[in-house]
């Protein structure tokens, strides 16, 4: 990175410290994640009980963490998700309520709501009804966002329905992860720059191919596709100052770090190595 360019912030999703949570609590994990030289963080996964809401207000008091942002669903999933979702459709004023009481200014969906993935046609009614909450919400200053993984980026009419679902919403913002446009079949840098203005916020994660000899080749074919793995930033084939770039030039300002599985790496080791790569790229400053 270059001397006096514009700075983002990178932190952590915390998805993937959902049981770290559970066991130790919210404080305890962010006062953790503030001695590894982290300071902005993305709630996702984790039931907003008081006592987490008020976890969270200690540690943006005593640590100065910046809980950039939180999650919720349209309405429920009607299924066993593993997690307390907070529903637009049940729960708004609750939401509101719990994001004003940590400074946060992003809500995020972060994943497809599975009834509106039945046609091309449901995921832009998806689109819409999150673009009227999206307008609901920035009243109050909460930009909602949506976080894609690779079903979005079927084609719909030559172009990704992620395409579609941006051109036909106005204040809905989109959260784009490097790994997940790359498998979605998309250049990550020319994506990004075509959702200028739309990406506050952007997921790192690299990605990479796994040896054969981690799995059972007896699977025959489907060993083809259980081979691409998540890596570690840094870790992988893509090119993350370009992709890191493309976002900044985009409009994002946060960065957040994920890794959706480990593959029996220790969950702060994960996060370390990608932490330390991101500082020997230069982003040192960006903590």
């Amino acid at each position: 990175m270059e001397e006096g360019m514009k700075k983002g912030t990178i932190g952590v999703q915390m998805m993937m410290l959902k049981a770290e949570i559970a066991e130790h609590g919210m404080y305890e994990v962010l006062k953790k994640l503030s001695e590894m030289g982290f300071h902005a963080v993305e709630v996702s996964q984790i039931a907003m009980t008081p006592d987490t809401v008020c976890q969270m207000q200690r540690a943006c008091k005593e640590f100065g963490m910046d809980i950039a942002a939180m999650s919720c669903a349209i309405e429920p999933f009607g299924i066993d998700m593993g997690s307390a979702f907070d529903t637009l459709r049940d729960d708004f004023d609750k939401i509101v309520a719990d994001c004003k009481a940590v400074g946060c200014t992003i809500l995020r969906i972060g994943m497809l709501q599975f009834s509106y993935a039945t046609s091309f046609e449901g995921f832009i009614e998806m689109a819409q009804k999150l673009d009227e909450y999206a307008q609901r919400l920035h009243e109050h200053g909460i930009d909602l966002y949506y976080h894609a993984h690779n079903f979005e980026f079927a084609l719909w009419k030559k172009k990704p329905i992620l395409t579609h679902m941006m051109e036909q919403t106005k204040y809905l913002g989109f959260e784009l992860d490097s790994h997940w446009m790359w498998r979605g079949g998309v250049n990550p840098v020319d994506y990004l720059h075509s959702f200028k203005g739309r990406v506050r916020m952007q997921h790192l994660k690299d990605y990479r191919v796994g040896f054969p000899e981690k799995y059972d080749l007896s699977m025959g074919y489907l060993v083809f596709g259980a081979v691409e793995e998540f890596a570690e930033v840094g870790e992988g084939t893509l090119d993350m100052p370009a992709i890191i770039q493309a976002g900044l030039e985009s409009g994002s300002e946060y960065f957040m770090i994920e890794q959706d599985n480990t593959y029996g790496r220790n969950v702060y080791e994960s996060l370390a190595i990608s932490r330390d790569n991101l500082i020997k790229m230069g982003y040192g400053e960006w903590f």
